[in-house]
């Protein structure tokens, strides 16, 4: 498989060198040439596979022989060895579950594929690898806790100051060793644009191997797939569901995407957004207007100018009208986030984190205009990372996870740095 940037500038390369860049040298994100065709006979028997077996084979196509097939085999049962499982809230509502890994978010199935991907491909290297990552919440504790000790890798996480849940801050900034905490005086979208100058930057590229651990890196994006084939695997249901996906920087619904190109049955895909509303603009009046971020409760989705919205574009090969048939995207206030955790927790006993709300009330506006649909919405971490939002809107204490009681009361360490790009090279340099 070979891989073009979206920006259509720079050379084709490998999946190796696609992952080692992180993103093209013109800037732009790269995009597999083709998407790979799964076979019927694969969705024939793929209720009778294991998760492994059903990563490995969605994988391979992109990986070609940049890794050996026994150790991507091995690579990708790391990458899924806990739960996904699809839980009925409702008779035609089901959330799957992606809270199971190591830092109950669903960014843990990225983050260990693609460590193990570069550490894979960093062994004989001489010189370290530093990996950069902008985070708005969960991606830092996934990549901290997936890079964690790897050998000849540097990580370093920027985060918006204040603009992190406590248990997220806690999972990446209590780690230590090779995984470095920059707290940044601005946005998400300040951290991102920081990271995507230090890859452009020709004096600190001579100097420093780096490399990018968001969802901008395909190692980091192409995994996500996974998910939706295992829910595909559990959904017992003659027609196609549709499927809510909470939204920030689109990796995540981009991911699902390219699984439905790959043959993966899905009847609609809904973009579910918080007040950061760009893409349900864009749906609406046609054109794609970045904003500054919005600060919200389901804080993980505050990006004014998602990343991954051009490889959105690039799947329905920039035709507006079918992208606009296929997805539907809903902008859900903090009001109605609130509501939704409040209610579905009160008349369903299920408790979503405010992400999941999102989603839950995303898709619950559009099966009210299709009667007939049932939907899935992706329940994409553990509400105990959001207690302060959540435990306040319900009447018991959510029971905290052993892996969160483990670096509650470990101490915390983090640069604070502003968000002029030239801190953020000093330290890399320095």
């Amino acid at each position: 498989m070979k891989y073009y940037s979206t920006n259509k500038q720079s050379p084709v390369v490998g999946f190796k060198e696609a992952t080692i860049r992180g993103q093209a040298p013109d800037r732009g994100l790269y995009f597999p040439e083709n998407i790979p065709l799964l076979s019927t006979g694969f969705f024939k028997e793929v209720d009778k596979l294991s998760k492994e077996e059903v990563a490995f084979r969605v994988i391979k196509p992109y990986i070609g022989d940049a890794i050996p097939e026994a150790e991507l085999q091995r690579i990708a049962a790391e990458t899924v060895n806990f739960d996904f499982p699809l839980v009925n809230v409702t008779n035609n509502i089901s959330s799957l579950e992606l809270f199971h890994g190591p830092t109950l978010a669903f960014k843990d199935v990225g983050a260990r594929f693609m460590s193990r991907c570069l550490s894979f491909f960093s062994k004989d290297r001489a010189d370290k690898v530093y990996v950069l990552v902008a985070t708005s919440g969960d991606t830092g504790g996934a990549v901290a806790n997936g890079f964690f000790n790897v050998d000849s890798v540097e990580v370093v996480i920027l985060y918006p100051s204040g603009k992190v849940s406590s248990v997220q801050e806690k999972q990446l900034t209590t780690l230590g060793n090779n995984i470095h905490a920059l707290e940044v005086d601005g946005s998400f979208d300040d951290c991102q644009k920081m990271v995507k100058q230090a890859f452009a930057d020709t004096e600190l590229n001579k100097k420093l191997f780096l490399t990018s651990a968001n969802s901008i890196n395909v190692a980091r994006w192409l995994p996500q797939q996974f998910y939706y084939f295992f829910a595909w695997q559990q959904w017992k249901e003659s027609n196609a569901p549709v499927i809510a996906v909470p939204s920030g920087n689109f990796g995540n619904i981009c991911a699902g995407l390219i699984a439905y190109r790959s043959g993966l049955p899905v009847k609609h895909f809904i973009a579910a957004c918080n007040a950061n509303n760009v893409v349900p603009e864009y749906f609406r009046r046609g054109e794609y207007v970045p904003q500054p971020p919005k600060a919200t409760i389901s804080n993980a989705m505050d990006v004014g100018d998602p990343s991954n919205f051009v490889r959105m574009l690039e799947i329905f090969d920039n035709k507006y009208g079918e992208l606009k048939e296929f997805i539907t995207s809903y902008s859900i206030s903090d009001e109605e986030t609130a509501r939704t955790i409040t209610e579905v927790n009160r008349d369903y006993h299920y408790l979503p984190d405010p992400h999941g709300a999102v989603a839950y009330a995303a898709l619950k506006k559009y099966l009210a205009d299709h009667p007939d649909d049932k939907g899935i919405f992706l329940e994409t971490a553990h509400p105990i990372k959001f207690y302060d939002v959540v435990e306040p809107l319900i009447d018991f204490s959510i029971p905290v996870p052993e892996s969160v009681k483990a670096i509650m009361n470990s101490k915390m360490t983090s640069i604070r740095i502003s968000k002029n790009y030239d801190d953020l090279k000093n330290y890399l340099i320095n």
